[in-house]
C-alpha cells in the first residue's frame, strides 16, 4: 500500500452523539452504532448527514501500543451549534488543526491494513508526527455498511515533526 494522504487544515467542529469506552480486544463498535443510528435524526442543526466515528486516545496509547488499551469511541454528527442537543446525547468539540486524510475502500473489518500502513509506514517516513487531538473517520454518502465497495475517509491528526 502506497497511498499518500491529502493534508487538510480543519476549523473547530461541534459534534453531538454517543460515546463508549472500549479496546480493540473488547470492541463495542456494534453496540455504539446500534444505539446511535436510530436516534441520529433527533439531532437538530446538523451540518450534513455524514456520520463521524471519533476516536480519542490517551497520550501514551501509541507509545506503548497494546490491543487491550482502552480509548473512547464516538458516533456523532456535526452540528452548527450545541443548542437543542438531545438530552440523551453528549457534546464533543474537536479543535482546529492539520489532518492527514486517507480514503479507505472495503469492509470495515479489514481497515486494520490501512491503519497499520499509516502508523507503521507512512507516519514514520513523513515529516509529521501524531498530534494529541481526536482521530476520526467520516462515513459519508459512499459508506455502505458491510459492503466491499464501501468508502470512508480516515482523518489522522498530525503536526510537523520536531527536529532534534
Amino acid at each position: 500500500m502506497t497511498e499518500k494522504p491529502i493534508l487538510k487544515e480543519i476549523t473547530a467542529k461541534k459534534l453531538v452523539g454517543k460515546s463508549i469506552s472500549m479496546s480493540l480486544i473488547n470492541n463495542k463498535t456494534f453496540d455504539l452504532f446500534s444505539d446511535f443510528m436510530p436516534k441520529r435524526n433527533d439531532i437538530s442543526k446538523k451540518i450534513t448527514d455524514d456520520v463521524f466515528e471519533v476516536l480519542i486516545y490517551g497520550k501514551h496509547y501509541f507509545k506503548s501500543f497494546n490491543p487491550n488499551n482502552e480509548f473512547i469511541k464516538w458516533a456523532c454528527l456535526e452540528v452548527s451549534d450545541f443548542e437543542n442537543a438531545p438530552d440523551n446525547m453528549k457534546k464533543l468539540s474537536v479543535e482546529s488543526g492539520l489532518y492527514a486524510v486517507f480514503t479507505y475502500k472495503g469492509l470495515a473489518k479489514n481497515i486494520g491494513t490501512l491503519m497499520t500502513y499509516i502508523y507503521s509506514d507512512w507516519l514514520p517516513k513523513s515529516e509529521y508526527e501524531l498530534d494529541d487531538r481526536p482521530h476520526f473517520n467520516v462515513l459519508g454518502a459512499k459508506y455502505k455498511n458491510n459492503n466491499p465497495d464501501s468508502e470512508e475517509t480516515v482523518w489522522i491528526p498530525i503536526k510537523p515533526r520536531v527536529k532534534n
